[in-house]
């Protein structure tokens, strides 16, 4: 028996097999893919992900394949500026393709030591009092302490489970293809956007452009084939742009769904597994990999026996909100795309209101997950919200954060004590006099001067002394 199975072997998969490595846990992550192939999938990182890369020690080798962004418009297109006010030291996103990330995640995972099973399929599963058991395509079996399903929409795992799936239907579907192009492009696309927000071409490296293109009609049926997708852009522009070579053809639509529960039992789901939405400013593979980090450490500390009570309840208690939000901006910026006289006002008036002190990175933030904060029943603002990296007296703060342990940012002489070995203390000469502990997603845990009441919160984030 091996202490967590992970099914699903993308970005959402991956991460989480590598924040349970740093903590020991045996892991192995099954995917039915039998090589990791160029997906029509995302195309960037935001702010909170690349934070997290950074506390993890990620940031270099993602930045060597990788462009940084810091352009307006992330909120549906509307030509905002991009803020400079962003609590982060790291105020940009990245540019780079959904292949990529995975290849580097699984890099990273199988570095660890995490043992990662391609062609390997999970059709079934059932679970006990003491583990679950997962039935493969050729009928064999695995057994683990606990489940993560990380297996995108069509998710096995949740089917398995029964959980519901519920939320709002396309209304306007969405081609999204990655091709070579003879032709160029420009003029036309000028001159269709202008009425046609939801059409566009953008180059990215290799020669490849990525179309985006309105579908004629909505669709739950398999994938469009590249013969459908060259249909329907000569009838959409007049051209196929001499498109040929497609690395990848998929359809999105409006619609979204969201899980009922994130836990049945030793069963979790992340990713798209618990949450789907249009890709309209590009947060469904940064939810995941926030879903990945979040979930890691609270797995780990209960494989290892230290984990207080109701600390696995917390995954779905903050993760949960934080997909409903996504998805309420997904439904606003969809809205925002449509084509009619009255959302064309509605833009042209948000845009106004866009130059506005602070709303920029109101709306940026909203993409960005730079916003977030949990509820953790705290009056004092910063509890619940991710600590920005800071500058201490040997280094920075996200640089010992590599080995996903909690921290104590010291600033009035407290101690860990019989925490050292899952929480590190930090001395912090930084202004203010609260000290500040930090768990290891880099959230504010506690924020205060007392020894008591730090010692009250280890023991409710990291268990018994």
């Amino acid at each position: 028996m091996t202490d967590v199975l992970i099914v699903g072997a993308g970005p959402t998969g991956t991460m989480l097999a590598a924040e349970l490595r740093l903590h020991g846990v045996q892991v192995v992550v099954l995917e039915k893919r039998a090589s990791a192939t160029w997906r029509a999938g995302g195309l960037g990182l935001h702010v909170r992900s690349v934070e997290l890369l950074d506390q993890r020690g990620l940031l270099d080798r993602f930045e060597a394949e990788a462009t940084r962004f810091s352009v307006g418009g992330p909120f549906a297109g509307i030509a905002l500026p991009w803020p400079d006010d962003l609590d982060t030291a790291h105020p940009y996103g990245l540019a780079i393709r959904q292949e990529k990330i995975e290849r580097l995640l699984t890099d990273h995972a199988l570095e660890l030591g995490a043992d990662i099973r391609r062609g390997v399929e999970a059709t079934g599963l059932d679970q006990d009092d003491d583990g679950v058991t997962v039935t493969l395509a050729d009928g064999d079996t695995l057994r683990a302490r606990y489940l993560v399903g990380a297996d995108g929409g069509r998710s096995v795992v949740r089917s398995a489970l029964g959980i519901g799936f519920h939320g709002e239907p396309s209304t306007a579907d969405t081609y999204l293809a990655d091709v070579e192009l003879t032709e160029d492009p420009t003029a036309v696309v000028t001159e269709l956007r202008r009425t046609h927000l939801r059409f566009g071409i953008a180059p990215f490296e290799g020669g490849v452009s990525r179309v985006i293109l309105p579908a004629a009609t909505v669709s739950d049926g398999p994938q469009p084939t590249f013969e459908e997708f060259l249909d329907r852009l000569r009838a959409f522009a007049g051209t196929d742009f001499g498109a040929h070579s497609p690395r990848g053809v998929s359809r999105f639509g409006t619609g979204d769904r969201l899980a009922d529960s994130y836990r049945v039992g030793r069963v979790f789901l992340a990713g798209d597994a618990a949450h789907v939405h249009p890709p309209t400013g590009g947060q469904g593979l940064n939810l995941g990999l926030q879903d990945a980090v979040n979930l890691g450490w609270k797995l780990a500390a209960v494989v290892d026996g230290w984990a207080p009570a109701g600390l696995l309840d917390s995954y779905e208690a903050e993760r949960r909100p934080v997909a409903e939000a996504v998805v309420v901006s997904c439904r606003a910026m969809v809205a925002l795309l449509r084509e009619d006289p009255q959302t064309a006002a509605l833009r042209t008036l948000l845009t106004e209101v866009g130059q506005l002190p602070g709303v920029s990175a109101h709306l940026t933030g909203r993409i960005a997950a730079t916003g977030v904060r949990y509820d953790l029943g705290a009056d004092d603002d910063r509890v619940g919200r991710r600590m920005p990296d800071v500058e201490l007296g040997d280094g920075r703060l996200y640089a010992r954060m590599h080995d996903g342990r909690g921290v104590l940012l010291d600033r009035a002489g407290l101690t860990v004590g019989a925490w050292s070995d899952r929480v590190v203390r930090l001395p912090d000469d930084g202004c203010g006099r609260d000290s500040l502990l930090l768990r290891p997603d880099g959230h504010v845990a506690w924020a205060g001067d007392d020894q008591q009441e730090l010692e009250d919160h280890l023991a409710r984030w990291f268990g018994a002394a």
